[in-house]
């Protein structure tokens, strides 16, 4: 048996290729720089503005805020740091529709109905599922088996009461990029707001909210390279958009969002934002190239592979596909020297097959038998090759163990 290359065994020892990046990306080592002061010599409280310890930590977070907007054509007054997107989309959702009850109309119709579609984030579903228990009605809207969004189907779903539509701009588990424009256009048309978690989609594809008539829009930092623990949550104000907050405290963010801002996070985000603004569309096609050598190669080496999620409309990393005759767990176990997942990083522990996948259509066999693999920044050909041939001889060695 001849001896393993010196770069073989080098890989065997080290970690695993890392094809995670929808779950979460690395710290860009650029982002770590501009952190870093605001860790040691510029560590001053923001909000205590009276000394230069205060006011330099506040410079930088007003500059981050206006990095922020920039991205996505917004006004840097409308960007309102948030510990992620997940408390950006309970704060968008329960904020509009707790402000809509506290203020009803003196005449017309109370607004006190949401749509969103059934794919979207756990943390999207499940402040519905809040607001539901509150009285509020929730219309939760089925995609087509593309897992994009059918206008008509949204239109007819859009009534009077409607206060907000809330649909996913980019998917964090199929990719698929919703038709973000015509949606907001449908949204104002009827006049309700449109709330987009862009966490994805943020510093990965063009974004507008102008163009895009988005209302609301929520933000992540640790998926565009930047550190985890900050977000922020975009709120129009032409025309105004009011949210009751969800943290009653000392008023910060113009109110929306109470407590002390974290400088270093606030910077990196801001950073992350900036580097992304500069370098979005040669990236998109870079890491989109890598993504077609990855589906091209695993399809012709591994027959009867299902690709899930619009193809053409579908963020340039994203690939989730389903492997025939096994499930998803034992394949990501059969290959460890690949970090890839079977879905969404929120609901990972769960046994049930993704509701996701469900929804396009899937069986729970087809469903349970789908991973997820999200290129990023940093991957090279090598890991895409590297990743075709471990699950090449992963799926071969669990389809001759299940047929004897």
């Amino acid at each position: 048996m001849s001896a393993a290359s010196p770069a073989a065994a080098e890989r065997a020892n080290a970690l695993p290729v890392y094809l995670d990046n929808q779950a979460s990306t690395p710290v860009d080592p650029r982002v770590l720089e501009a952190m870093l002061p605001y860790f040691t010599e510029h560590f001053g409280n923001p909000h205590s503005e009276s000394h230069v310890y205060g006011s330099n930590a506040m410079a930088a977070i007003e500059a981050a805020r206006g990095d922020i907007a920039r991205l996505i054509g917004a006004d840097p007054r409308e960007i309102v740091f948030t510990s992620g997107a997940t408390e950006a989309n309970n704060l968008a959702i329960k904020g509009a529709a707790h402000f809509a009850r506290a203020h009803p109309p003196a005449n017309g119709t109370a607004r006190d109905h949401i749509v969103a579609l059934a794919t979207e984030h756990k943390c999207v579903l499940e402040s519905c599922a809040a607001l539901e228990r509150e009285g509020f009605a929730v219309t939760y809207l089925a995609v087509e088996p593309n897992g994009l969004v059918s206008l008509d189907r949204l239109a007819a779903a859009i009534g009077e009461r409607t206060l907000l539509v809330s649909v996913m701009a980019a998917h964090n588990e199929i990719g698929v990029i919703q038709p973000l424009a015509e949606i907001g256009a449908l949204c104002r048309e009827r006049g309700a707001l449109f709330h987009s978690d862009a966490a994805q989609a943020f510093g990965k594809i063009t974004l507008d909210v102008e163009a895009m008539k988005i209302d609301l829009m929520s933000i992540s930092g640790h998926k565009i390279y930047g550190p985890k623990g900050i977000g922020a949550i975009y709120v129009r104000r032409r025309p105004r958009v009011r949210l009751i907050p969800l943290i009653d405290g000392g008023g910060q963010e113009r109110g929306l969002r109470s407590g002390t801002l974290p400088t270093p996070l606030c910077v990196g985000l801001g950073r992350a934002a900036a580097i992304a603004g500069a370098e979005m569309a040669a990236e998109a096609e870079r890491v989109g190239r890598l993504r077609d050598r990855l589906r091209q190669n695993l399809m012709r080496r591994i027959a009867g592979l299902q690709i899930n999620g619009d193809q053409q409309h579908r963020l340039p990393g994203n690939l989730n596909v389903s492997f025939p005759g096994m499930t998803a767990p034992e394949l990501i176990e059969a290959c460890p020297s690949i970090a890839i997942s079977t879905g969404s990083a929120c609901t990972s522990a769960t046994v049930e097959p993704s509701y996701v996948l469900r929804a396009l259509g899937l069986s729970d066999a087809a469903a349970n038998a789908s991973i997820r693999i999200g290129i990023g920044r940093f991957n090279t050909a090598d890991d895409v090759d590297f990743a075709v041939d471990a699950l090449t001889a992963a799926a071969t060695r669990l389809g001759r163990a299940r047929h004897g």
